[in-house]
């Protein structure tokens, strides 16, 4: 019996344009390098050299100047609020009598944590000034945080009141979550693998300045941590932790030096910083030192025989930005 003719075929779709294949296991290699070259992409565009990298509690909103009261969060990240047993004591509960004592300690915690908002947002401000003075055509030091509530709104509402640029980093998450509204929003990001954020976080920074935090922040922290400790990065990473009470109560890090954990040298990979003020001009400090190292080498070029420069010539990365940083 003879076939019957076949249907039509309609064009099949272009293999960028498959999103079965695209959202696939098979298709998880592009999906990684998108996350790398997209934010490139927009980085140069942007003409961002480096970044200071704050991290911090997400959890808590603001003490905002239109609002009298705090809000604990269900999740890091998360819009959605924590449920009212697990709130901070309202002024009013207090002054009836209705706070339990576990609302009262929160209570305290959510003062505590509304002036490390505020001493985030203040150095953040600090940053950006004193950044957009320096000279050349690529934005230097640009704040940057994981792009959500809490501390990291706290660092981008610092740079944007400053009038500077500043880097949201998201990352999505399995519950309703929102980056906050302070991010340039050519800078405003979201990744889907924690590995590749990391990534963008490490590699652009020049400094970290880690504010009270969970597990995010302790994570984040370690990580920087350990590859300065181990000199997997060519470039030096200033490493700020903020607010010596908490951090102390929260981890002993001397300890591990004492039980031969770590080396006695590695307690030099960070300082502690307890107002804006201070963690600037040691920030400042550092980055000084680091513009002044690169304009020794654009002068030993400068300076080189018969005008030809002593190192090759820059390639794109060099020219275009950022200021990627080589890995042993």
């Amino acid at each position: 019996m003879p076939r019957q003719d076949p249907e039509p075929l309609y064009p099949a779709p272009l293999a960028y344009h498959n999103e079965d294949f695209l959202n696939s296991p098979d298709g998880r290699a592009f999906r990684i390098l998108a996350e790398y070259q997209e934010p490139m992409t927009r980085f140069r565009r942007e003409r961002v050299q480096d970044t200071v990298v704050f991290f911090g509690s997400a959890r808590f909103r603001a003490l905002d100047v239109a609002s009298h009261e705090l809000e604990l969060l269900e999740n890091t990240g998360s819009t959605k609020p924590a449920p009212p047993s697990e709130q901070p004591a309202s002024k009013e509960e207090v002054a009836r009598g209705e706070a339990s004592a576990q609302q009262l300690k929160l209570a305290e915690a959510a003062v505590e944590m509304a002036r490390y908002y505020e001493d985030a947002r203040k150095l953040a401000g600090l940053i950006s000034k004193w950044a957009m003075t320096l000279p050349g055509r690529r934005h230097r030091y640009v704040v940057t945080s994981g792009g959500g509530p809490g501390i990291m709104e706290a660092a981008n509402r610092g740079a944007y009141e400053a009038g500077g640029k500043s880097i949201g980093l998201n990352i999505k998450l399995p519950f309703e979550q929102m980056p906050n509204p302070y991010i340039t929003p050519d800078l405003n990001f979201e990744f889907h693998y924690f590995f590749m954020r990391k990534f963008w976080f490490a590699y652009l920074a020049k400094a970290l300045i880690v504010f009270p935090g969970g597990f995010g922040t302790l994570d984040e922290m370690f990580e920087l941590l350990t590859l300065a400790q181990t000199q997997k990065l060519a470039k030096k990473i200033t490493v700020l932790i903020y607010g010596s009470d908490y951090w102390q109560k929260v981890i002993n890090l001397e300890v591990l030096a004492e039980k031969g954990a770590i080396a006695m040298k590695d307690l030099e990979l960070f300082q502690y910083a307890d107002t804006p003020e201070e963690a600037f001009e040691k920030l400042k400090a550092a980055l000084m030192e680091d513009l002044q190292h690169q304009q020794a080498g654009v002068e030993r070029d400068a300076a080189a025989a018969d005008g030809i420069p002593a190192t090759p010539a820059p390639d794109a990365q060099s020219l275009l930005g950022p200021d990627i940083a080589k890995t042993r």
